[in-house]
């Protein structure tokens, strides 16, 4: 039987997983980490179920529950799964995943679209500048066309014609959110509407600087604090702290 990792990250879109290994990297110093990552060919219909299905395929076979991580749709996917699967799920960590799964930035992408009277090219710069906080021409333009190839080949849930709904609310995991304090995609008060959703022993933690990449650009501040969750996420929350806030 092929080596069973602890952790398993997540990758719905392959042209973001550079942003992903630099925080990948100090884990796996640490813990047992493999990167699953999802890819669909252009003749693909656009289907959250087929990476679902998928995914499972991958953690059915697994010996032990894993912890999983994503960031953005790769942790709302992982939302998705855990709560079909929780058995097969140790741990749940979403990097800016708000409560409603369905508010992503390809949504506000979309938003934008349909609101503002400019072409994409420069609604794509500006998603570029509100994600990234990139101000740099050269590479707002880089990292525009970086956006509207995922756009264009890869999983996302929305599109100009519908936008895909997803059921608000938590899983019965074990949970850590972390989420960026400027984030212009996850709203700056989720963390309050997590808590109706939350169980003992979940946590939530807010990078101070972070926007939405919070995780590449801050990876050697979010690394202890994964980490410190998941030595500490026991067989049995008894006797857990109800919600924990790390400052």
């Amino acid at each position: 039987m092929p080596h069973s990792p602890e952790t398993l990250w997540l990758g719905v879109n392959p042209s973001l997983r550079h942003f992903d290994q630099r925080l990948c990297r100090l884990l796996s110093r640490q813990v047992d980490i493999h990167y699953w990552s999802y890819q669909q060919t252009q003749d693909e219909p656009c289907c959250m179920q087929t990476a679902l299905d998928l995914l499972d395929d991958y953690l059915r076979p697994q010996p032990q529950p894993l912890h999983l991580i994503g960031h953005g749709l790769s942790g709302a996917v992982g939302l998705l799964y855990a709560r079909l699967h929780p058995a097969r799920v140790r741990s749940l960590t979403l990097l800016s995943v708000g409560d409603n799964p369905a508010v992503s930035w390809h949504a506000h992408y979309y938003a934008l679209r349909n609101r503002l009277p400019c072409d994409r090219q420069m609604i794509l710069m500006q998603m570029a500048n509100l994600l990234f906080g990139c101000r740099n021409p050269t590479q707002m333009a880089a990292l525009a066309k970086l956006l509207e190839q995922i756009l264009d080949r890869e999983l996302a849930p929305h599109s100009l014609a519908a936008h895909h709904r997803f059921s608000p609310g938590g899983v019965d995991v074990p949970l850590l959110v972390c989420n960026g304090a400027h984030d212009a995609i996850v709203d700056p008060n989720a963390h309050s509407r997590w808590q109706p959703w939350l169980h003992s022993g979940d946590r939530l933690w807010t990078c101070p600087e972070g926007r939405h990449f919070f995780h590449y650009t801050h990876a050697p501040k979010t690394s202890p604090i994964i980490l410190d969750f998941w030595q500490q996420t026991p067989s049995s929350m008894v006797g857990a702290p109800l919600i924990e806030i790390i400052s």
